[in-house]
């Protein structure tokens, strides 16, 4: 296993990848206070938290696999060679721990607080179950020749394909209300410096070691940062530019085999009416 040449890269190196283990950690909680405040989830997309779950789980799998596992990383040495360096880290491993239990917590909240018509799509289900039936047919496959490093590259690349299209779902919902109240900008701040920090970590691995082997060796994590930090741009502008000051708007109706009523979001100004949720303590509905 590789040194490090540089002091003072090493300790930019540390310092980077635990500023984006607080930005991530610390960016679970804006959404959970929220829906606590409100006692409500309307506004955040039930597909978007299912599908997350499923993206953290994996994530773990994958990290503490190559970070703990002697057998995977030797694998890994026989592949990149043994002169490069694992290219996961103590704080990727902390941050995958705390990433499933935060999502855990945020699917509780949806199964106590209000949640108006909003539910679960037959399609994330689906995904979900494909994703994980696939993922066991890949362990069977793995155990004959002990083809650990090839495993847990299936579970990172569970984890970019799910991270592209956890965002989608609340990207859109926000789209048709014409609003991002419900759904907290902080979580998505501290996502965003998360991702940045955790791109600037693998670069200054690079810089250090004259190898850009840690980028393509661990593709997951070079992914997870462009997808991010791209959605991420995407909710702020919908936040901050689009949809700034629109506050209660009512989720588009979900059309039932006796209605034809047109699938039409309503937007209700802040002027004109009251807003969605509301209670006893506090009548105005807000984002952390």
């Amino acid at each position: 296993m590789a040194l490090w040449n540089s002091i003072p890269l090493e300790i930019t190196y540390e310092v980077l990848g635990w500023v984006a283990f607080l930005s991530w950690t610390v960016g679970a909680y804006p959404q959970i206070v929220l829906n606590i405040r409100r006692k409500s989830v309307v506004g955040l997309n039930f597909d978007f938290v299912v599908l997350n779950l499923t993206k953290q789980s994996a994530y773990l799998i994958y990290n503490a696999s190559l970070y703990f596992s002697s057998a995977v990383q030797k694998q890994y040495f026989e592949k990149y060679g043994k002169e490069q360096m694992i290219p996961v880290a103590a704080n990727d491993v902390a941050f995958s721990i705390h990433a499933v239990l935060m999502t855990a917590v945020t699917l509780c909240q949806i199964a106590i607080y209000e949640r108006g018509n909003q539910k679960v799509s037959k399609i994330s289900f689906g995904i979900v179950a494909a994703v994980w039936l696939g993922a066991a047919v890949c362990v069977f496959l793995a155990l004959p020749t002990h083809s650990w490093l090839w495993l847990i590259s299936i579970f990172n690349s569970i984890q970019v394909f799910m991270t592209v299209i956890k965002y989608i779902p609340q990207a859109f919902m926000n789209f048709l209300r014409k609003s991002t109240d419900g759904f907290s900008i902080g979580n998505i701040l501290l996502d965003f410096s998360g991702g940045v920090a955790n791109y600037a970590q693998m670069a200054v691995q690079s810089i250090d070691q004259g190898s850009w082997v840690n980028f393509y060796g661990n593709i997951g994590k070079t992914l997870l940062s462009l997808i991010s930090i791209f959605f991420d741009l995407i909710f702020m502008s919908q936040h901050f530019v689009l949809y700034r000051g629109e506050r209660a708007l009512i989720a588009p109706k979900i059309i039932s085999k006796e209605s034809t009523e047109p699938l039409t979001p309503k937007i209700i100004s802040n002027e004109s009416m009251e807003p969605l949720i509301k209670s006893s303590d506090d009548p105005v509905s807000e984002n952390v």
